[in-house]
């Protein structure tokens, strides 16, 4: 588990500050699944991931889970929440078990003018502003098919390490959806399968279906491929 001086917002307080922290940070266990706040409930307390990893995710009317991110610790949640005196935007949920500091908002404002805690700050927000640019992207213009190619440009060994339905839902796509994605890369030669590890046959294959945010309806994508880019054996 990380200790609150570890994290680089709190790295240039001082020692009078650190105990000031600690007498007011209240450490909370959680067990894998449980939910840490619900998109809509009020806080006044930033929240810090200091030990396990978490998921971030809105609901529809429908009740489908739109996920926005997963962040391991040491990362800070809710600071939209804290400086816009508005309710969370989304619901955290623990995938593992961990531990949250609860932060009251009223130490981070006395603190603001500190540089080197405020920069710490913006780097959270800004950070959030880029993910949040590209879920948008993601979620607006990318084929299901790139999503999943995508991924795994971007993150094989999550396809190794999680199932496909948690692989899904990150991807905020059915199960069913994605199962038929990976079969068709298969049928491709796009990838192959060996012990349960998706191996990756023809990376070319992956980027041209983000670019062209499409999977070609062939009978033999990778040789219609080749035959574009002129490639000869």
């Amino acid at each position: 588990m990380y200790k609150l001086e570890e994290i680089e917002m709190f790295a240039s307080l001082s020692e009078s500050n650190l105990k000031e922290l600690y007498d007011q940070t209240h450490m909370k266990q959680y067990s894998k699944d449980s939910i840490v706040f619900y998109e809509g409930d009020e806080s006044k307390y930033l929240h810090i991931l200091l030990d396990g990893s978490i998921k971030l995710y809105k609901t529809t009317p429908k009740g489908t889970q739109i996920q926005i991110n997963r962040l391991s610790a040491p990362a800070m949640i809710g600071e939209y929440a804290c400086f816009e005196n508005q309710p969370f935007p989304a619901t955290c949920e623990f995938l593992t078990d961990g531990t949250m500091g609860l932060l009251p908002f009223d130490f981070v404002y006395k603190h603001l003018n500190n540089p080197a805690f405020s920069l710490e700050i913006i780097k959270s927000l800004t950070g959030k502003v880029a993910l949040l640019s590209a879920l948008v992207h993601k979620e607006t213009v990318l084929s299901s098919e790139a999503k999943v190619a995508d991924l795994m440009m971007q993150k094989l060994p999550l396809f190794h390490r999680l199932k496909n339905n948690e692989i899904a839902s990150m991807l905020n796509l059915t199960p069913e959806t994605f199962s038929r994605i990976l079969t068709k890369f298969k049928k491709e030669g796009i990838i192959s399968v060996k012990d349960q590890k998706v191996i990756v046959e023809h990376e070319e294959a992956l980027y041209t279906i983000v670019e062209t945010n499409t999977i070609k309806d062939c009978t033999n994508c990778i040789a219609h491929f080749k035959e574009q880019i002129g490639y000869k054996e």
